[in-house]
């Protein structure tokens, strides 16, 4: 019997199964706020830094600001790509994700609460197999709680900004049929792509959804969708229990 008869994926696991999931907190020295999260093969560090003051658009207001940055390092892919900073320029697709990881960790902040505070989030993929935004929002909203805990222990902020779990996976119709959390091969011949961004509620950040060859059906994104809440649950899961100290 084939993969594809068994309903599973490249890697042998069910069709609505997580790539196997480990986070690893304060994960470099300096940050306020870091994880080592890996999804699969997919490895990204998310780093949370606090810093005084807030964009010129908002100074004076009394709000904070939450904003992200995203990169692939040269050998995160099966060649080396070319470090950005050299071009001089970032491609549509960088500023398209690190605009989704800001969006979505804003969702989760009272930014009143947070005062004229600024935390910028840096995802940096150190190796990629498909799902690195994904990757880099649910281990990102991990290295933000981690920050926004040191601002109370400092001080820095009288009541917990944090008002909800974030974390994001990605589905698709892969073979003809709906998948949980694609890699890079999957990826790559899926006919339809989404991204989903969730609350540990079950409600929805953002859902990013695209046919790559032929339009899908209702039915079709209503199992996306299911697949996407089940996935979503269990990422929030994983995230209380790295927040707790246990090691995947």
């Amino acid at each position: 019997m084939n993969e594809k008869s068994m309903g599973r994926g490249s890697d042998g696991r069910a069709r609505d199964a997580l790539r196997p999931v480990s986070m690893r907190r304060r994960f470099t020295k300096y940050a306020e706020g870091s994880v080592l999260i890996a999804v699969g093969d997919t490895k990204v560090l998310c780093t949370a830094s606090v810093e005084a003051g807030v964009p010129a658009f908002l100074r004076g207001k009394g709000e904070g600001w939450v904003t992200a940055e995203y990169g692939l390092l040269p050998r995160s892919t099966g060649t080396r790509c070319e470090r950005e900073a050299a071009k001089g320029r970032q491609s549509g697709r960088t500023q398209e994700i690190q605009r989704l990881i800001g969006r979505s960790l804003r969702a989760a902040v009272n930014r009143r609460k947070l005062g004229e505070y600024t935390v910028k989030i840096d995802c940096d993929v150190l190796q990629a197999d498909g799902g690195t935004r994904c990757a880099s929002i649910t281990g990102a909203w991990v290295a933000l709680r981690d920050a926004l805990d040191w601002m109370l222990e400092e001080g820095l902020v009288a009541e917990d900004p944090m008002e909800a779990q974030i974390s994001a996976v990605s589905v698709g119709v892969v073979d003809g049929r709906p998948m949980l959390d694609l890699d890079y091969s999957e990826d790559s011949a899926c006919g339809t792509d989404m991204n989903v961004v969730m609350t540990s509620e079950g409600k929805f950040v953002e859902v990013q959804g695209t046919a790559e060859g032929a339009p899908f059906d209702r039915d079709t994104l209503d199992e996306l969708i299911r697949l996407a809440v089940k996935g979503n649950a269990e990422l929030a899961e994983a995230q209380r229990r790295a927040l707790q100290g246990e090691e995947e």
